[in-house]
């Protein structure tokens, strides 16, 4: 999709995955103890997912594949509750990408290109949080989250996915001043 109209600037500032499931079942429970890594680089493939991830070939995630969460996010949420110490590796989505709004990629295609050969993706739908972002963040963290969690992507082509400077080209034009608005949520009648 290099030859998209709109190439907007991004950094890929976290790649994580992990070999299982933490946030399971209730918080009150406790969460799992497997490790999560933050990896250089990542290989994707096309409708499984990343390599070595939790996720990689589960048919109840062939909708979507891989989770990203906006660095600006979570710098607001580290502003919001005080807490500069937060780390994005909490949150246990996959990549951390700074300089575009998530939600606008919702239902529209998308390519992440360091120069050396991209991917590209499709967002699904939104990654909202879970309860288990008070117990594994800090209370109030949920609430914050909301309609601004993330956005979960199907991977529609191989290739490897690296830490540092890159290129997101896509069909849309994207309103960069919009990338902390959370999603509204639909009013019912």
């Amino acid at each position: 999709m290099p030859d998209a109209p709109y190439c907007y600037p991004v950094r890929i500032e976290h790649l994580f995955i992990s070999p299982g499931h933490n946030y399971f079942g209730k918080p009150k429970d406790g969460p799992g103890n497997y490790p999560t890594h933050d990896v250089a680089e990542v290989a994707a493939e096309a409708g499984l997912g990343l390599v070595g991830d939790r996720y990689f070939g589960a048919p109840a995630h062939y909708h979507a594949q891989v989770t990203f969460i906006a660095a600006e996010v979570m710098d607001a949420l580290r502003a919001h509750l005080a807490r500069p110490d937060l780390s994005p590796i909490l949150t246990r989505r996959n990549i951390v990408l700074r300089g575009v709004p998530l939600n606008q990629l919702l239902g529209r295609t998308f390519t992440l290109d360091d120069g050396r050969g991209g991917v590209e993706f499709m967002g699904a739908s939104p990654c909202n949080p879970c309860a288990w972002m008070d117990a594994a963040i800090a209370p109030g963290a949920h609430h914050f989250l909301r309609g601004r969690g993330g956005l979960r992507a199907r991977i529609l082509s191989d290739g490897l996915l690296r830490r540092g400077d890159a290129l997101l080209y896509t069909d849309a034009a994207l309103d960069l001043d919009q990338v902390l608005e959370p999603l509204q949520r639909p009013r019912l009648p």
